[in-house]
């Protein structure tokens, strides 16, 4: 049985979150000429996003974070997805895994350039190198996200 002040309390907390989400209008999307060389750049190269926009100490912690992650996994001969078919769970896993990857930028196309290739072995440390080649990707994809909202103007 709830008790009649929590129930009140929490009947505040709705309306009042419903009343400044009606309040806030929506900003429009910026131009595209407006964040779209900053995450392209972000996106080649981990942190020059960041660079670009003159936040210098962001960028260098994302350059040497996710290029660090990607040749530790890459020292622990980590294996690179490939988009693959079959069933439901294997098609998630390995295009998930290859978004990861792509997300890295050029790292990843130096690597696939240069013909890294490693065979899914078991073991742990193999393992764990698949798992931080994948991270750096995601990392850079979240300094892209990041990129994004400070060109746009909703975030400093």
């Amino acid at each position: 049985m709830a008790l009649p002040h929590a129930t009140a309390t929490l009947k505040n907390r709705i309306r009042m979150a419903k009343e400044t989400k009606e309040k806030e209008p929506k900003k429009p999307m910026p131009p595209i000429g407006a964040w779209g060389p900053a995450v392209a750049l972000g996106w080649l190269v981990p942190g020059a996003g960041h660079l670009l926009l003159k936040k210098t100490g962001r960028g260098v912690l994302l350059l040497l974070a996710v290029t660090g992650m990607f040749l530790c996994g890459l020292m622990m001969r980590g294996a690179m997805f490939h988009p693959q078919s079959g069933d439901l769970l294997t098609t998630l896993i390995n295009t998930g895994g290859f978004v990861g990857d792509l997300c890295s930028g050029l790292l990843y196309l130096l690597s696939v350039a240069l013909n890294y290739n490693q065979p899914d072995l078991a073991g742990a440390v193999h393992d764990y190198g698949t798992k931080f080649l994948v991270t750096a990707g995601l990392l850079n994809l979240l300094a892209m996200v990041d990129v994004f909202e400070i060109a746009a103007g909703r975030k400093d």
